[in-house]
């Protein structure tokens, strides 16, 4: 079976699959990802990948499809640490460098992840050069998806191509971290409003960060979060975020927390994978 995309279609049930599935197929290897995305989206698809970013950029006569890879084995997801948890205040800025100006273009008040930003900056530059190729040899609906990082990288992707004047037919994410502040949200919602499809598994707490403290974290989503199962969020839960903000006091997470909440979400690991995200979506779009 060949799953496709329909373009008049905004958040429909075969959209997600399809995208979600395409997200799954960007962690692959190339020479097994390029089949995959021909034999089951009827697509062709390329790896770009620079310093420590890829993404696929899949084509078929009817459209275009950039889909991120993230990140997603559990050593991988103990590197994001640092970024995260520890380091999440330090990390919320105004964007420089080659594409400050682009980001900047969102607000004053704009602020976003600068590691995401650097992930993005990696492989901005081919990305888009093969999707403006694309675009100009035949005009067609350009779709942006990613799991874990991948999706931060789609978000930030997406208002990239809209400064170059490249527009965004929907964005789907799949247990996706925030990447900036309040401001930084409102623009992508304001200029992708109904197009941005934000899936998130319950328990997966990787939806929940950044977070810098227990009691005030300026990280915000975009809006649309589309619940796939129910469970609380970490910060949501009792015996994790609610006992160590008894202890924490005032506010800022010192290392022993640190190390105690990353324990909990570490626990909770396997509702982060692209590979339960598929069961659930198939579950309950059949």
């Amino acid at each position: 079976m060949v799953h496709t995309l329909h373009e008049d279609a905004l958040g429909d049930a075969r959209n997600v699959r399809t995208l979600a599935l395409a997200s799954e197929l960007a962690y692959l290897a190339e020479p097994e990802a390029v089949v995959q995305f021909q034999r089951q989206l009827g697509m062709a698809a390329r790896l770009i990948s620079a310093g420590n970013s890829q993404a696929y950029v899949a084509t078929s006569p009817e459209h275009v499809l950039v889909a991120f890879r993230g990140t997603e084995a559990p050593t991988s997801i103990e590197g994001l640490k640092d970024w995260l948890l520890t380091d999440a205040l330090n990390l919320l800025m105004v964007p420089e460098g080659r594409l400050g100006t682009d980001l900047a273009a969102a607000g004053v008040g704009a602020r976003f992840h600068q590691g995401f930003v650097n992930a993005i900056a990696d492989i901005w530059e081919p990305v888009y050069t093969q999707v403006d190729r694309e675009l100009r040899q035949s005009d067609r609906p350009l779709w942006l998806t990613g799991h874990s990082l991948g999706g931060a990288l789609a978000l930030l992707a997406a208002w990239l191509f809209h400064r170059k004047m490249i527009s965004v037919h929907q964005i789907y994410t799949f247990g996706g971290p925030m990447i900036g502040n309040a401001d930084a949200a409102r623009a992508i919602d304001r200029e992708f409003r109904g197009r941005v499809f934000r899936f998130v598994n319950g328990p997966d707490p990787v939806p929940r960060l950044p977070l810098m403290s227990l009691i005030a974290n300026e990280y915000c989503h975009c809006e649309r979060e589309m619940a796939l199962a129910a469970g609380t969020g970490p910060q949501d839960d009792p015996s994790l975020l609610q006992q160590t903000a008894a202890q924490a006091g005032q506010a800022v997470l010192n290392s022993t927390m640190i190390d105690e909440l990353w324990s909990g979400f570490q626990q909770r690991v396997a509702a982060h994978f692209m590979e339960n995200y598929r069961k659930l979506i198939d579950r309950l779009t059949a």
